[in-house]
């Protein structure tokens, strides 16, 4: 919000002062009457989890009943199988015939058929319903709480969120609510029935048995918890640590022209290598923590089996148990508790949810002081227009102790037209934000027609007063659309008027598609003009009695400012109006202005023939001020009060209608325009009015799918760790093997349990050992594997991060004006595709190895035992894969794609609340969510027909795991009545083919999604591979001992690489002698800042050459060429560092305190700075938003001042400010510029007229070129021209 009102912005900054002084939390108690329970829920601030419910409708009740009696069925399927499995083990062990046991084992084997048809319909229940509703839910509760968002007061959107965080609340939240009110809540019962089911039955078949073995569950509880406290700590610490360097590419990348310029690459290499390093210290760590975990886990169980073997044995001798009845009860108590253990995640989603439903739920129950949906309050028949300000006292809420307005009074008759003028800082955009009611006063009142703001209907007065804003902020939709935001159910015929009245019909006529034309996220495929013509259309259509103008044309060039003020004109007549100016000249024709200063109004306010006759007045004073930045030249125009306005009006527009350029070269940069000022190198706009709509062709070619890369040379970029991978290789395989050993152990153990006494007793002792044996072994090699693995991929993501941040550094320029490159996607590339490229080479390779040591252990020793059972186990595995498969999906859960298809649903939001000032002014809530809705209605069906689809697949994977096991068990019967085997060899062939099916499909699920990987990995050799085509890193070249700074251009012709149809420069020539100040000026588009571009070498010329004292520059040594020249650009790029940092960097950081003060002196800026209470030791906030604009500019001229420059290079570096600002900016040019060879790109006559000489580029070429007062002098010369339009504007 704050590039929307820099007019308030400023005063903050120049303080220093941040918005968050304790004073939220008083804020947050007056603002929650109602949350009394509040206090108590501060620690950890979350809903209790049936209050997620509170959405729901009759059908989502129904819904989720049947999911929870399904849910409760199918969890009382695992015990019962216990059950089946005891009566297994009996009938093959206690039948003394053979021919009896296919008898007995069929019998049981049908209760297994049973079973596996009533799981596979009570999971379909249960997975489908809990998913539906999830879905149904969370939507409700996504609309509702954009609908809340977009009805609170602006003052909301100040103080306690930002656009970033409300888009992360709907996409992130919501699915975290989703997850903990959908199918995990199924799981969640699911789990607890089996728990319980697992437990009932043990104790029935056998209590003694199944006390002695709950002693070990304390202890297996008590272990994972731990495990799961220390990982998900690590894993966040992993996070923070890659979050700092993730901070030093989006600031290297989204100002990588300042880096070039002041060659600051090393530095920015040297910043990222250190942040790396905790990011991979954090990483191993992590690992450890996991392997320690699952071996201790594994330790545990492999006690508490040992503990049973040998005490079932016990049983068995004294108490007369059977020994399927001790299988039983260890099953059930086995499956019993590791459900409890599987809850654990569904518990942290629930936590997860109901945190952060605290957050969404206490925003959708906020009721905001200002309310748009409020249907109280007057509605009168119409408006005069009458407006009125009564002794207003007023401070933003965001920064309550500064005060704005103290005792402010104001009053405007209907009809006429009223200009407040003023220092920036001084309140006047405030006036238009009060007039609004986007902000109540705090005292006093504001009145229309003589009845206070709060008497009306908030939305009825809103739809009476237009605004027209500085930066005038379109959605991304077309022309139509948004013209239509004016007037509900407008016909196309009054969107066609209002477009003609706003002279905007002419351009949108020009476009192929006309009135849908979609104008791209903020309107950035329209230029500036166009953008502030449609949104004068939309105010038009909502034909208001009161029109507010809040620097309607201060962004724009002097021709499409005269255009859009005629459009102005034309609507401003028997409307009471509103403007607030920097600039004088639009306020002249006004009926009575008001100059404000600090919050008061100085001078009795009148029509400017009268305020100009006091020469000591306040509006003298601040006509005198403007023209001092003009220096008067009555040759040139009669009035200069008037052209020095102009100008300063003229300068500042460059900066948006660059920005909007080049968000139109790269439309796809998402928020470029709006945030990033990185690239406001004029990309050029001449062509923009017929280029405007043709998309970007050349878009499609550059996202070709990078050619697949091979895995040998990934492998051989984690080469240096090939010893910690072989050992870590041997663990794996030892790991593997635990599983199928285990399988034999169980089925010796059932023999065991059929032996005569005497040897039952010394077996049962036997094998209970060797089960500790294996559980020490298991907690020896998971955490060295864990370990070696983590060490290995670690270094390869830290070294692959490093290789891939130097490469990209060094790119030419022209590479970052692709959208692929922006800032955002570069910093994704590093920080997911790095990450993904381990999983390729460690993980997988443990992962593997560790599968092949289970399946060939399992196999051998299954195929020993019995070959023909092993073949017919073998060809049903495959079913008891799926199986796995889905229990792993399971355990994820089946949600987690929900994110992604809201993504263009969030855009919607993104917009609206990003805008949320004109959405409250055109009273358009309802549109918005209207649209927003539509979105959301693909993805809702789509994870409905996925929660159908979920449900079948789980459904059919407990089918099958059922069905195997009877299979098997009656064809073991078969055998044994055959005699063709023993009973012991049916469970051993039975359990070791099970157990290595479970370890390969519960591994399968760690196999992180190797396609990722691949296309991480092209992705990233994509870039290893690229070479610079301007590489500032080469340090081959010449370099000259004493530089004059003698410059020529011999026939350059030049276009930019992204619009390679729009030709800049066709055979420019130009010289610039040294120590010669030469300006280039023309219109907007024409190629200025293209020269400055050229000579840094961001760009290459197509052809012609450029030389520097004679030697062409492309054989100068790249690194030591930008040295010589010091660039001030139109927005300066600051760090988020310090001042002194900031000053340091033009000489690559090692400078000292004397030089940084000797260079902040020059520039004007020592006295501001010292001043700050922190002084050089300020920091200046993400891109210097902590400094003003003048300030920021002074900065950037020291940085620049401490490279000692021969060479100075100013584009546009005073078109930003105000006239105050400018003035002192502009000292500090004039002081550094002596003996210098200056080239100076300009709109603004008042910074050019010094120049030696005037460079008038035209069309591609120099048109003319000389001296100010020989170029004035040409009759109908084209920079004679251009200062007439400036004189006339």
């Amino acid at each position: 919000m704050a590039e929307e009102n820099p007019a308030d912005g400023n005063v903050s900054k120049e303080q220093g002062t941040t918005a968050s002084n304790g004073h939220s939390a008083v804020e947050d108690s007056q603002n929650n009457p109602q949350d009394t329970s509040k206090s108590k829920e501060d620690a950890t601030k979350t809903v209790p989890h049936y209050k997620l419910f509170s959405f729901a409708d009759s059908l989502d009740y129904l819904l989720m009943s049947v999911g929870t009696i399904s849910a409760i069925g199918n969890g009382v399927c695992m015990p019962l199988m216990t059950i089946i499995f005891g009566n297994v083990v009996n009938s093959f062990g206690g039948t003394e015939n053979n021919k009896e046991v296919v008898d007995a084992v069929s019998q049981v084997a049908l209760k297994y058929v049973y079973l596996a048809v009533g799981a596979a319909s009570a999971s379909f229940l249960q997975m489908s319903c809990w998913m539906v509703t999830g879905e149904r839910q969370a939507a409700r509760i996504r609309s509702l709480y954009l609908k809340t968002i977009l009805r609170q007061d602006v003052g909301f959107f100040d103080k306690e969120t930002n656009t970033g965080e409300i888009v992360g609340r709907m996409s992130g939240d919501t699915v975290l609510i989703q997850e903990a009110m959908g199918e995990k809540v199924g799981s969640f019962i699911q789990l607890i029935a089996t728990f319980v089911g697992g437990f009932v039955i043990a104790f029935i078949k056998g209590w003694i048995l199944t006390l002695v073995m709950l002693s070990s569950i304390p202890l297996l509880v008590l272990s994972g918890a731990i495990i799961g406290i220390i990982i998900s700590k690590v894993a966040s610490g992993q996070q923070t640590a890659y979050s700092v360097a993730a901070t030093v590419v989006e600031q290297t990348i989204g100002s990588i022209r300042t880096v070039a310029s002041f060659t600051g690459e090393k530095q920015a290499i040297a910043n990222y290598n250190n942040s790396l390093i905790k990011a991979y210290n954090s990483g191993v760590q992590e690992g450890l923590a996991s392997g320690f975990g699952i071996g201790s886990v594994m330790l545990i169980i492999m006690c508490s089996y040992a503990l049973a073997v040998w005490f079932g044995g016990k049983m068995i001798l004294e108490k007369g148990y059977t020994g399927g009845e001790v299988m039983n009860v260890v099953f059930a108590v086995l499956t019993g508790s590791m459900s409890l253990g599987q809850a654990s995640p569904c518990m942290s989603a629930f936590a997860a949810g109901q945190a952060a439903a605290y957050k969404m739920f206490e925003t959708i129950n906020r009721k905001p002081e200002i309310d748009a949906y409020d249907t109280n309050g007057q509605q009168l028949h119409d408006i005069r227009g009458d407006i009125e300000l009564k002794d207003v006292c007023f401070s933003y809420p965001a920064r309550p102790d500064e005060q704005i307005f103290h005792g402010f009074s104001l009053s405007i008759p209907s009809g006429a037209t009223a200009a407040l003028v003023g220092e920036s800082g001084s309140g006047k955009s405030t006036v238009i934000s009060l007039i609004e009611r986007f902000y109540d006063p705090l005292a006093g009142e504001v009145l229309i027609d003589g009845i206070n703001l709060k008497e009306f209907q908030l939305k009825w007065i809103r739809q009476k007063i237009g605004l027209v804003s500085q930066e005038p902020v379109l959605f991304s939709s077309s022309i139509k659309d948004n013209i239509a935001y004016g007037k509900d159910g407008a016909t196309t015929e009054e969107i066609r008027a209002a477009a003609e009245l706003s002279n905007a019909a002419k351009f949108i006529d020009k476009l192929p598609q006309g009135l849908d034309t979609v104008v791209g996220e903020h309107g950035t495929q329209l230029s500036g003009g166009q953008k502030q013509r449609v949104a004068i259309a939309r105010a038009i259509l909502k034909d208001p009695r009161v029109l507010l103008l809040d620097e309607a044309t201060s962004a724009l060039d002097a021709e499409s400012e005269r255009v859009v003020q005629e459009a102005l004109d034309r609507i401003m007549i028997n409307r009471t109006t509103v403007i607030v100016a920097h600039r004088l000249s639009t306020v002249r024709n006004a009926d009575t202005i008001a100059v404000i200063h600090r919050g008061t109004i100085v001078e009795k306010a009148g029509p400017h023939s009268e305020l100009i006759k006091d020469p000591e007045g306040a509006y003298s004073q601040l006509i005198r001020l403007q023209e001092m930045s003009t220096v008067s030249e009555q040759t040139a125009v009669n009035d200069h009060g008037r052209l020095s306005s102009v100008d300063s009006r003229r300068h500042s527009s460059q900066r948006f209608s660059n920005l909007r350029s080049i968000s139109r070269g790269s439309s796809g940069r998402g928020n470029s325009s709006r945030h990033s000022f990185s690239n406001s190198y004029g990309v050029p706009i001449g062509v923009l009015e017929t280029a405007s709509a043709e998309p970007d062709i050349p878009a499609s070619t550059s996202s070709t799918v990078p050619p697949e890369v091979s895995l040998s040379r990934l492998a051989y970029l984690n080469k240096p760790e090939i010893p910690v991978l072989l050992l870590g290789t041997i663990a794996a395989a030892a790991n593997g093997v635990i599983l199928p050993i285990f399988g034999i152990m169980i089925s010796s153990i059932i023999k065991t349990f059929f032996e005569p006494p005497h040897q039952l007793q010394k077996d049962s002792k036997f094998w209970a050992l060797i089960f500790i044996v294996l559980g020490v072994g298991s907690f020896i090699a998971q955490p060295s594997r864990q370990y070696l693995f983590s060490v290995a991929g670690c270094k390869l993501i830290k070294r692959v991060r490093s290789m891939c941040f130097e490469k990209v550094v060094y790119m030419e320029v022209s590479w970052f004006d692709d959208p692929e490159h922006s800032s955002g996607a570069i910093g994704a590339r590093l920080s997911a595709d790095a990450a993904s490229l381990r999983g390729l080479v460690g993980d997988a390779l443990g992962l593997l190895v560790q599968n092949l040591a289970t399946a060939i252990a399992g196999l051998c020793i299954a195929f020993v035992a019995n070959w023909q059972l092993a073949l017919i186990i073998l060809v049903l595995l495959p079913l008891l894969g799926v199986n796995g498969y889905f229990q792993v999906k399971f355990m994820k859960g089946f949600s987690a794609d929900a994110k992604k298809m809201y993504e263009d649903a969030s855009q919607v939001a993104n917009d609206a609340v990003g805008s949320i000032r004109t959405i409250a002014s055109f009273c358009a809530e309802e549109k918005v969510i209207e649209l927003y809705q539509k979105k959301c209605e693909g993805p809702i069906k789509t994870g409905i027909r996925q929660g159908l689809i979920s449900g079948i697949g789980f459904g059919l994977s407990f089918f099958f795991l059922f069905s195997v096991y009877a299979c098997s068990f009656y064809a073991g019967a078969r055998l044994v009545a055959a005699g063709k085997t023993t009973f012991s060899d049916v469970f051993r062939v039975f359990f070791a083919l099970t157990m290595t099916a479970v370890g390969v499909s519960q591994s399968g699920s760690l196999t992180l999604d190797l396609s990722k990987g691949k296309s991480s990995a092209s992705s990233i050799f994509a870039i290893l591979d690229r070479k610079s085509k301007i590489d500032s890193s080469d340090e081959s070249g010449t370099t000259i001992e004493n530089v004059k700074g003698e410059i020529e251009l011999h026939h350059v012709s030049f276009k930019y690489p992204t619009r390679p149809d729009v030709p800049i420069f066709q055979d420019l020539c130009l010289t610039i002698h040294h120590g010669e100040t030469v300006a280039l000026v023309g219109e907007s588009g024409s190629g200025k800042s293209t020269v400055v571009s050229l000579l840094q070498r961001f760009y290459e010329p197509d052809s012609g050459r450029i030389t520097l004292d004679g030697i062409e520059i492309q054989k100068l040594q790249l690194k030591w060429l930008r040295q010589q020249m010091g660039l001030v650009s139109q927005e300066p790029v600051l760090f988020n560092d310090t001042i002194r940092a900031n000053i340091a960097y033009g000489k690559e950081g090692n400078a000292t305190e004397a030089e940084i003060i000797a260079a902040a002196e020059l520039a004007n800026a020592h006295k501001f700075i010292s001043s700050l209470q922190q002084g050089y030791d300020t920091v200046v906030g993400e891109r210097g938003i902590q400094l003003s604009g003048g300030q920021k500019q002074r900065v950037a001229i020291a940085r620049a001042i401490m490279k000692a420059p021969k060479i100075l290079l100013l584009d546009e570096a005073t078109s930003a400010l105000d006239a105050e600002s400018e003035r002192v900016v502009q000292d500090a040019l004039d002081r550094i510029m002596v003996d210098r060879t200056t080239v100076v790109v300009a709109h603004r006559l008042s910074t050019i007229k010094g120049a030696d000489v005037i460079a008038v580029v035209k069309n591609g070429v120099i048109a003319e070129k000389g001296k100010h007062e020989t170029l004035i002098s040409i009759k109908d010369g084209i920079y004679a021209s251009l200062v007439a339009l400036h004189a006339s504007a």
